[in-house]
Order: structure tokens, then sequence, then C-alpha cells
């Protein structure tokens, strides 16, 4: 097709004033006309979309075959099939949320009836799809598109181990393909990585440059500061968009005070249910509110090219990231800003998320040991023979699983026959690698020239340089003062802000033989006779409160204070405890005692604190739990199962519980299992409801 073809397919898409952008014809030429492998690097907004729905259109005019395209996020495929529409592209997504449209989806590729087919890469794990709708397309697809690239490399910002499977899945691709990869966040060494991967791959590569972004950094080391920092500055600036935190319970906390605030907020995170989340996007799409307050479940592909600003709450893990997030401002506007702001516990946070990263080369190996001694085995079964996170086996699992090291069905994961070796060396790189980027970001924020060249450097753009817009070339680096009195509505604010603390509703299947015997009630038996995972409702712990997060500016830090350094909690936990037990939290029916959980080393640190707060309470304390037995500390225990079986026969009761219900008091928490598990101990021998309170949960979170 020639040029002026495809530009009456751009106008007809986006409007009659519209023209190519630089670079955009010579990826769809080289796509549609030529039929190459070519990787396209471009800034966020520039139309990598525009380049492969056209190129699609072309191809499928001229009778080759539908398109595959892997997209990493939902709100990614709703965008563009939007987009798909308005140029007359019969286009159809699979994802894990429309199961109910899988086979109509299939009807329509058995027919040829559909020209463009949306996957997640985690779809190309799922067997059905490999089984059932993979050789529906094997032999016919006449584009292969993968977007957000980087994802492929492990040096990438945002590796994901689904994308390997591409890589299989393009092996099975007929000679002459044309295959396109696109992203807006990949710098030298990720394109390397992708080119060994493809072979015969092109990169076409562009300017990542925003012109209309004004950049700023604001550091703020107390989190009451920042959402005192929103609450004043948030209405001032221009349009709606977007405020990235790192943890859900940041976001949700964020988009709470910002209504307290008067400003509209919504929070958009990974826990929203599917229907909640194309509400939310909706109504940031549509004007509906300031901002979302989101993770990073609302990132790549996300499109609204009028957003007026992109602030962060707490600082990335790396530059690359950051551009990426703050790259959704401006895109069609003279001038939006980007604006970061850090704290103290940015550190702590990114910190977790480099540990966790990839598993260590001992738990991949661990898996390995337990699938060959017998299978299959579910995620619970190996936690039984592994003191590792859930996260962990699972991270693990996945990297063996794109291997070929391990397979799985419905009945849980097996060893295969083929040989595997780690790649330690390679895994400590990108540790450090990861490392490093937190270095690099650091120095941004220090940064005392242009932000944006620098940002473009990190990204190896060939055409960095001054932007002329960012705090530093324009000399605002004074920062404005925010009123004391909201700072101190900030600080209230994080001290009212409890947590629901929910109750344990399962045990972990493994531990079924063990529970029964150590606590014969707490194990029912299901209608075929098995042993039921379900804790007997009369036996469970109520749902809990959780006074703050561990090391918040608001009571989190009083907390720590507490335990390690004053070796008592203070007066004044115990009136915010007592005032959220009697005001805000309400149990009902009310407790009518109140008892500790007993400290394995510093056993007057929570009894005393229980007591004083009884005192307050009006309550009387009943000191009647002991421990039983010495265990490890449950904090070395990685997952629910080892967290349990560490548990089993640790407690016991001295003397009858008092009638009524009761307030149990711990200070920090973080399973929950041990609540659970003295619930259960409370129950069985008469208690009444069992309401679990703990100063403290421990952090970070992932988001």
């Amino acid at each position: 097709m020639e040029q002026a073809q495809a530009q009456a397919l751009l106008k007809q898409t986006l409007g009659p004033n519209a023209e190519f952008r630089e670079g955009q014809w010579e990826a769809i030429d080289q796509i549609a006309n030529q039929r190459r492998r070519l990787l396209v690097v471009q800034r966020t907004g520039w139309g990598k979309s525009i380049v492969y729905f056209l190129a699609a259109k072309i191809l499928r005019d001229a009778g080759d075959g539908p398109t595959l395209l892997i997209s990493p996020l939902l709100s990614l495929m709703r965008n563009q099939l939007l987009a798909t529409e308005k140029l007359g592209v019969r286009a159809a997504t699979i994802h894990s949320e429309n199961v109910q449209d899988w086979g109509e989806v299939e009807a329509a590729l058995a027919g040829n009836h559909l020209d463009l087919l949306m996957v997640s890469p985690e779809r190309l794990a799922n067997p059905d799809f490999m089984q059932k709708l993979l050789p529906l397309l094997q032999g016919r697809v006449g584009l292969f598109v993968v977007d957000e690239a980087h994802c492929i490399s492990d040096w990438g910002h945002d590796f994901r181990p689904d994308y390997r499977r591409i890589l299989q899945v393009m092996k099975l691709l007929p000679p002459g393909v044309p295959v396109l990869c696109t992203t807006a966040t990949a710098n030298d060494r990720v394109v390397r990585d992708i080119e060994t991967q493809i072979p015969q791959l092109q990169v076409l590569r562009g300017p990542l440059v925003r012109s209309s972004l004004r950049l700023y950094n604001v550091c703020l080391a107390h989190q009451s500061d920042r959402l005192a920092w929103l609450a004043h500055f948030l209405p001032q600036l221009p349009g709606n968009g977007i405020v990235y935190c790192l943890t859900i319970q940041d976001a949700r906390r964020v988009a709470a005070w910002l209504q307290r605030n008067n400003i509209s907020a919504r929070a958009y995170h990974a826990d929203l249910e599917g229907a909640e989340r194309v509400a939310t996007e909706g109504q940031l799409l549509h004007n509906e509110v300031k901002a979302l307050v989101a993770t990073v479940a609302l990132g790549m592909g996300f499109d609204k090219p009028d957003l007026g600003f992109v602030i962060h709450f707490q600082r990335p893990g790396s530059v690359v990231a950051y551009y990426q997030q703050v790259g959704r401002a401006g895109r069609a506007m003279d001038s939006a800003f980007g604006i970061l702001l850090s704290g103290s516990e940015d550190d702590e946070i990114s910190d977790y998320f480099i540990r966790t990263a990839f598993p260590p080369v001992e738990v991949l190996q661990g898996v390995l040991a337990a699938l060959e001694k017998r299978g299959p085995l579910t995620v619970d079964d190996i936690g039984a023979e592994l003191n590792q996170g859930r996260g962990a086996i699972e991270k693990a699992l996945k990297l063996l699983e794109v291997d070929g090291a391990v397979t799985h069905d419905k009945r849980g994961y097996s060893r295969t026959a083929n040989p595997w070796q780690p790649d330690a060396a390679r895994f400590e790189q990108v540790t450090r690698l990861r490392r490093d980027e937190v270095e690099q970001m650091r120095r941004y924020v220090e940064h005392k020239g242009c932000l944006m060249e620098f940002l473009a450097r990190a990204l190896d753009d060939p055409n960095a340089a001054p932007c002329g817009k960012c705090m530093n070339c324009t000399k605002h680096t004074e920062r404005r003062i925010v009123p004391a009195e909201l700072t101190q509505a900030a600080v209230d604010f994080l001290r009212g802000d409890a947590l629901v603390l929910e109750p344990r509703l399962r045990w972990p299947k493994p531990l079924l033989e063990e529970i029964r015997s150590a606590l014969p009630t707490a194990v029912e038996f299901g209608d075929k006779g098995a042993l039921k995972t379900t804790i007997p409702e009369k036996l469970r712990a109520d749902t809990g409160r959780v006074l703050c997060i561990w090391g918040d500016s608001g009571w989190g830090d009083e907390v720590a204070r507490g335990k390690y350094e004053a070796g008592r909690f203070s007066d004044a936990l115990v009136e915010a405890s007592a005032a959220l037990v009697r005001e805000k939290w309400k149990p009902a029916p009310p407790p009518g005692w109140v008892t500790a959980v007993p400290s394995a080393r510093r056993a007057e640190l929570v009894n005393g604190f229980a007591q004083r707060l009884a005192s307050k309470l009006n309550l009387p304390f009943a000191p009647i739990l002991r421990r039983a037995r010495v265990i490890r500390p449950q904090k070395e225990m990685q997952n629910g199962v080892q967290q349990v079986r560490n548990l089993l026969g640790a407690f016991a009761i001295e003397g009858t519980p008092r009638p009524g219900g009761v307030l149990l008091v711990d200070d920090v928490v973080d399973s929950g299992w041990t609540l659970t598990l003295l619930a259960v101990l409370l129950r069985q021998r008469g208690s009444g409801p069992v309401y679990p309170f703990a100063l403290a949960k421990a952090s970070p979170r992932g988001g």
C-alpha cells in the first residue's frame, strides 16, 4: 500500500486533520509492505498502536490472516478495542475476566471473521488457550505484535517471565510473517537483549523527550507532609491526572485523604474487580475525577492524551519506570506537570521489591528438589517442604515453567525430564542492576541540572538536551509553604486511619491432619468424608482492627519507638487505641474483657499495654494465654504452611476464659496466623467472640 492510501486510513481513524508523525509511516511500510521484524522505540503518546492497527488493516485487506497482539494490561486492551472500531478492524480480546466470551472468539477465528486478537502474555501459559485457540491461528497469522516489548528482557524495568513464552510462540510462525515489537522504555542494554532473543530484528528509534512536561522534585520525608502538599497544591494543577503510589494501602489512603479535602479522587489498584476497574478508568477518561490514585496497575498503555499532571507520592525504583509513568502526562497538551514527591519510606519499599523480584537460586533448586521427590504438588504442598514465601515459590515455578523444567495441570506442578541449571550470575547481575537503578533514582531526585535531560540520558536517547521547562531550568527551586494547620490535619488523618484486619477463613491444606491432631474440633469433615480447609465459623476470629502501619508518620513511628527504644508503649497509644475501639470500631456485641498475645522475649511489653488499654476501656484484663513451648520467631516463617506449623502447640490457656467477647491484643501483626490460632484456642475453651487488635501492621506491602 502506498503512503497516500495509508494516510486515508489514518484520517478515517483519527479525523480529517490527522497526519503521520515522524517515523510512523516508515514503521508501517517496513511491517506491511516489506514484511520485516521491527522493534519500535518511541515515547509514550507517539502513536505505536496506530502503527500496528494500520499495518494489521493493510495486511488483512491484502488477504493475510489475522493479527495476534500480545498486550500486557486490561486497561490497554479496553482502550485499543475502541480504536479498532473506528478503523473497521474486527477485534476481540481473551483475558481472565471475559471467559464467557471465549467460545464466541473461537467461533469467529474458525470462521475467519476476526481481524485482530489481543491476548495477555499470561494466556500463553493457559493450556486451554494453547490447545484450542492457538491452533486456529497457527499458520494463518498475518502479523505478530508484542506491545511493551521491554518486558521480554530481564534487564527491563518490568520484566515478566510470561513474555518469554512469546519467543516460543514465534517459533511456530511461518517464514515471512512480519513481527512488530513496541516500547517506550528501552535503553541500549534492553534493546540489545531483545535483539539477541528475536533474530533479524531491526530497530526504529525516535527521540524520547516530551517537550510539554514540566518536571519538579519535592523531597518531603513524612507522609503527613506529602498529604498536606497534595491537598494544598493538587487543586491548582491543570485538568486532571494520576497520583502514583507504590502500595495498594497507600493508594487507598491517599484517595481517602483527598476525598476528605473535597478533591474528587478514586483509588485504582490490582485488588479492584474487573467491572470496578473499568468504571474507575472511565471516571478519569471522562474527566469525572480530579485524580486517580493508582499503583502500577494503571500503567502501560493507558491512553488519555490530555492528562494535566502525573504526581508520584513515592519514588519509583528506577528512572526508566519513572519516565514510563510520568510520560502519561501532556501527550496532547502544550504544558503538563510531572511532580515527584519522595519520602522516608522509599528505600524500604524499593528494597522489598528488589528482594522479591527474582527468587534466589536456592528457592529454584528447592522447588525442583521437592517436585523430583513426588508430584504433582500445589504451591501450598511445596510451601510445606520449603520455608519460602508463597510469592517466591510462585515466581520460581513460573520461571521454571517458562524454561521447560516444570509443567502444570489441574492437579498441580510436576518436574519434566528437561535438564535445568540456574543462571546464578545473571540473577546476581540483574539484582545489582536494580540496586544501581535505585541509586540512579536518588541522584535524579538530587540533580541540580535539567531533569528531562537526566531522564533522556538514562534512556540512552541520543537527542538528550536541556528542556528549558523543569524546576532547575527555570530556577523554580524554592519550596512553597503549605499551611501548618493542613499539615496537622494530615497527621490527625494518619492517626485516625485504622486498618481492617480480616479474619483467616481457611487452613493450609497440607496441614489438615496436623491441625486436626493438635486442635481436634478445628477441622471438620466434608460430605464425602474428606477434611475441609474451611475454619469452622464458630471458632473463627471476628474482623479486627490495626491502629497503624509500622513506621508511618501517624502512629507508626510512635509504635516503633515504644517497641525498640522506650521498651514501653506510650500513654498516647493507649488513648488512641481506646478511642478507636470505643468511637470508630464499636465491635458488637462489645468485648467484656481483654487479654494479650504473650511475647516471647519481653512479656510485659504487650501485657502492660493491654492492661492499660483494658483500664481505659473499663474492662477487666485477664492474661490467661501463655507460651507452651519455644518456637522460632514467626517473622522467620515465610509462608502460611510454615507459619501455622510453627504455632501448633505453641500456646496454652491457663484457667477459664471470662464470659462474653474478648479483645485480643498484640503489638505487630503480619500474616495474622498467631491471632487466628489464639482465637481458635479461646473459642474452643468457651470464649465469646474474639476481636483481634494490633498496634501496627508490618510493612512494606506489595501493590
